[in-house]
């Protein structure tokens, strides 16, 4: 809670910017939290009077004494107010939990999750709702700045290469909740069998290349072929199947120093292609990206960032369980979405059994081969 008040033989008391000293025989500590304490305590004996209004400490701090308590008694003082302060701070948490923008039943505080949310684990969601987008590119092309984009957040000027490669957006939509999963395997390209699971665990690919870097291009040529050959293997089929992809080609406000021309892209991805010129640093082009990714992977439009609000990671969960709790929502609020801060990458074991259980259209399961 802050500062801390430390009570010892000689020490100097500061409360509010007034100073005593005093003494104590005893050479125990009491550390009494400060800040906050003597406003809540106004608050709830109904004081209201500038400065300090703990009477031990207002005698202490505004006129000379003789004698000053003994650290016991200041202890039980301190310990009294600290118990008040964290009751009451026990009832605002739980009517903060309870509260939800869009009016749903109240919620107890310990029915709420405490980990990272999955929806599929805790059963809030159905598995078609559930969805990974696998992204891939060359360094400094602008990924990162995109999935910001897409998580609501602002465009960074600064480069750093990539530390967090994983995110979650969860979203409520018709009544309907949905997760969607952010891969960033590009810190992975030196390690082919760690890539190639994770290609295999997409179910929609986004493949990001710089307009001014003819070389993320032909890297981005690259890896659709690695995508289709993986798929290929992994439902042993003969040919290339189609991959749900879409091409984003990024740094479009850098016209004059573009490298690859439109028609370029076409003439070798074919002219089907779900092809994009975006400016992430501007925030243009990016709406059809990302609904181009919703369609492929057969998502509601409202998952794009313009078409719903963002709501806090608590609000949802309340809004999620209390809709389990009445078997269904009635009455169907605006969608939202929020950010899952405390995301992270699923084990490589868990993709795995995530690939082999996909894989497992014929009565045995198959090996998965990912090297």
């Amino acid at each position: 809670m802050g500062k801390q008040l430390g009570l010892q033989t000689h020490d100097s008391l500061s409360v509010s910017g007034i100073e005593t000293n005093m003494e104590m025989n005893a050479t125990e500590k009491l550390y009494l939290p400060v800040d906050g304490i003597l406003e809540m305590f106004n608050h709830l004996t109904g004081h209201h009077h500038a400065g300090i209004t703990h009477p031990g400490l207002q005698s202490a701090a505004l006129t000379p004494v003789a004698q000053h308590p003994k650290v016991s008694s200041i202890s039980k003082a301190g310990m009294g107010i600290i118990k008040t302060v964290k009751g009451r701070w026990r009832q605002q948490e739980k009517r903060a939990s309870r509260s939800s923008s869009s009016g749903n039943r109240q919620v107890s505080s310990d029915r709420l999750p405490k980990r990272s949310v999955d929806l599929l684990e805790l059963g809030l969601t159905k598995p078609k709702n559930c969805h990974r987008v696998v992204v891939l590119g060359a360094r400094k092309v602008g990924k990162t700045n995109i999935l910001h984009r897409f998580l609501g957040k602002e465009f960074e000027e600064d480069y750093e290469p990539t530390t967090e490669d994983f995110h979650r957006k969860l979203f409520h939509i018709g009544g309907e909740a949905y997760q969607i999963d952010l891969l960033d395997a590009t810190s992975e390209r030196d390690f082919p069998a760690k890539r190639r699971l994770s290609i295999l665990t997409g179910d929609t690919f986004l493949l990001v290349f710089s307009l001014d870097d003819r070389e993320s291009f032909n890297e981005i040529c690259e890896m659709l072929d690695e995508i289709k050959a993986a798929k290929a293997k992994l439902l042993k089929l003969k040919h290339p199947p189609r991959v749900p992809v879409v091409i984003c080609g990024n740094k479009a406000d850098l016209e004059s120093q573009r490298a690859v021309r439109r028609s370029e892209v076409t003439d070798i991805l074919g002219g089907d292609v779900a092809y994009f010129e975006t400016s992430a640093k501007d925030d243009t082009g990016l709406e059809g990206v990302f609904r181009a990714l919703a369609a492929l992977g057969g998502l509601p439009d409202e998952t794009s960032p313009s078409r719903h609000q963002i709501v806090p990671i608590l609000t949802y969960q309340s809004m999620c369980i209390g809709q389990r709790g009445r078997g269904g929502s009635r009455g169907v609020g605006a969608p939202c979405a929020a950010v899952e801060p405390l995301a992270r990458r699923p084990s490589f074991t868990s993709d795995l059994r995530l690939v082999l259980r996909s894989s497992t259209k014929q009565n045995k399961p198959e090996r998965c081969q990912i090297q």
